[in-house]
């Protein structure tokens, strides 16, 4: 061959495959794996402050959304995957997001909305738009709110005034009845049991936001999850409930209220975050936290439901490709857009 001769490689040493190109040691289910070990901190502190009917519905959510997988992949003639381990976490989340003493039925219903259809229907793991626990959760608050807002602050003890719930309750006073309702509701709170132990009532996942925020942590070390999600999520519940706290402290509470009632730091770190419904771009993770905050805030603070994460976390979801296109780099080599010649 001449030297100005162009020689052509061997098409039978070239691989051809489809993205992505770079591959890690990581796969799914070791980052599963990780999530259940970062979720084992709260999980255990739930089951020894409220005892064996927190860890009955733990059980029958994750037992639950196993078994409804099987069936889905048998029924659709797809291969059993439960060993990737997303089952698992899907039913621990919808299990920490459900009031201790839930009915077993209403957990293997919850199972059921959440891997049926909020997983399966759309072809399986890394298919489904919305976050399979929240369809879960959601599906069981419109289906059956009493239970679903029945809670309790100890082992046999129920009570239906939540924090969040008395600060609805003060927004239902209206303007008179409001400034006494929200003095007598502030004078229950310490922010510092809260940290630790919130003894008030709630979803299991509630019960310390200190075991939330320490696995939140792990994660976001581990680059499991994007720190951006979490953090923007939660400055934007601080900033906006402070804006209205300000604006009117008779009627509104404090932001650290906002920030270690509900299911906030559960949502943040562990809904939100989730890979596969979440922006891909850290531009597009930002626009996705805000727009979570400010859906939470308004339903907490205007809404008819004294919690907004698991809605706002729904709707961001059905956002997110939209926000992926939006927020979409340039592929490499692609030409620079010429501004206009006058």
């Amino acid at each position: 061959m001449s030297e100005n001769e162009i020689r052509m490689p061997d098409t039978s040493r070239l691989i051809v495959s489809s993205s992505p190109h770079f591959h890690t040691t990581d796969s799914v289910s070791k980052i599963m794996l990780w999530v259940i070990a970062a979720l084992l901190p709260v999980t255990a502190v739930s089951v020894w402050h409220y005892g064996l009917p927190a860890l009955e519905v733990i059980f029958f959510c994750t037992a639950g959304c196993v078994a409804v997988e099987v069936l889905c992949a048998r029924l659709m003639r797809r291969p059993i995957e439960i060993n990737d381990g997303s089952a698992l976490v899907t039913g621990l989340l919808l299990g920490l997001n459900l009031p201790p003493g839930t009915p077993i039925w209403i957990c293997l219903v919850g199972a059921l909305l959440a891997i049926g259809l909020g997983k399966m229907v759309f072809g399986g793991i890394g298919c489904n738009p919305f976050n399979p626990a929240i369809v879960g959760r959601v599906g069981l608050l419109i289906a059956f709110p009493q239970t679903m807002n029945t809670w309790m602050t100890g082992p046999d003890a129920y009570t239906t005034a939540t924090p969040l719930k008395m600060l609805s309750d003060a927004h239902l006073a209206g303007q008179e009845g409001a400034t006494n309702a929200m003095s007598e509701m502030l004078s229950q709170v310490s922010y510092g049991d809260w940290l630790l132990l919130n003894q008030h009532g709630g979803s299991i996942g509630e019960i310390s936001a200190l075991a939330l925020i320490l696995g939140g942590i792990l994660l976001i070390a581990l680059n499991i999850i994007r720190w951006q999600i979490p953090f923007f999520y939660i400055l934007t519940v601080a900033v906006f409930t402070g804006l209205a706290w300000l604006s009117d402290s008779s009627l509104y509470a404090p932001p650290q209220y906002h920030l270690l009632s509900g299911g906030l730091l559960l949502g943040a770190f562990f809904m939100a975050t989730d890979m596969v419904t979440s922006p891909v771009s850290r531009t597009g993770a930002i626009v996705f936290a805000i727009g979570c905050g400010i859906i939470t805030c308004v339903i907490r603070l205007w809404g008819s439901y004294p919690e907004g994460v698991s809605f706002a976390i729904l709707i961001m979801n059905a956002l997110t490709p939209l926000i992926d296109r939006m927020t979409a780099g340039k592929p490499f080599g692609a030409p620079k857009k010429k501004g206009l010649k006058l």
